[in-house]
């Protein structure tokens, strides 16, 4: 991964942030991208103080508009896009009666719509100048079995999932992956929200950790492994993949 420009959205987050850390370890030129402009800015000085290269990139991934030009900005500063990690994301604990169209939206923009937003001008950047290029999803297993008061939010990932499918599917010829990680139930600061959404928050965790074969929630740090092996060379012949980080939570044959 030295020398690969690697963007990460979600980039100031939990998982994302410890992905960020990872892809500067293995010596990558690494963008944060993210809506918050601090997140950011606290990722990248950790990742400098340790020696590694970032940067942030600020951006509304709702925006289409804004996103496109975002990308353009790191490409005439950075280079080509190497590696595009679609990782940002949001959600809460809402059973879908007691949802409304505006909740819909927001969760289909932010998990759904913002990962076409930025992988179309990546994309496009890729394919132009035929060299390949590694597209790492984060999904979610409650795309691929549901879950309880994620309705719209399980939707939006089964959909990025069959994103990633049919995208590697147009695009093998061009020498382009792209493959899906699923965590589990992770701690994160989106878990906690949703916990508190919820109600009787440590009765849940608790709960959520005994559903776990393995005994215990994931961490953020348990992702970036699996992440930087689908977008590294190693992974060269691995497409249209799916792989969970769940503890056991989930096993699909």
């Amino acid at each position: 991964m030295k020398g690969k420009v690697v963007v990460v959205t979600g980039g100031g987050g939990g998982i994302g942030s410890a992905t960020c850390r990872r892809f500067a370890e293995e010596g990558s030129r690494v963008i944060v991208a993210d809506i918050s402009a601090a997140a950011a800015a606290a990722v990248v000085e950790a990742i400098t103080a340790q020696g590694g290269t970032a940067t942030a990139m600020v951006v509304d991934l709702t925006d289409y508009a804004a996103t496109c030009a975002a990308v353009a900005r790191v490409e005439a500063e950075f280079g080509p896009i190497d590696v595009l990690v679609n990782n940002a994301g949001w959600d809460l604990f809402v059973p879908f009666l007691k949802s409304e169209p505006d909740y819909w939206s927001k969760i289909i923009d932010i998990n759904l719509r913002a990962v076409l937003n930025i992988t179309k001008p990546v994309l496009l950047s890729m394919v132009e100048r035929k060299a390949g290029g590694k597209v790492v999803s984060i999904g979610s297993d409650a795309g691929r079995g549901g879950s309880s008061g994620e309705s719209v939010y399980s939707a939006c990932k089964a959909g990025v999932i069959a994103l990633m499918k049919t995208l590697a599917r147009e695009h093998s010829r061009h020498g382009i992956t792209f493959n899906t990680v699923c965590p589990g139930v992770t701690e994160t600061g989106m878990l906690e929200n949703f916990m508190e959404a919820a109600g009787d928050k440590e009765k849940l965790r608790v709960a959520f950790a005994k559903a776990v074969p393995m005994g215990r929630l994931g961490k953020p740090e348990d992702l970036p492994g699996a992440i930087l092996f689908l977008a590294s060379d190693d992974a060269a012949f691995i497409t249209g993949q799916t792989i969970s980080v769940s503890g056991g939570l989930t096993m699909h044959g």
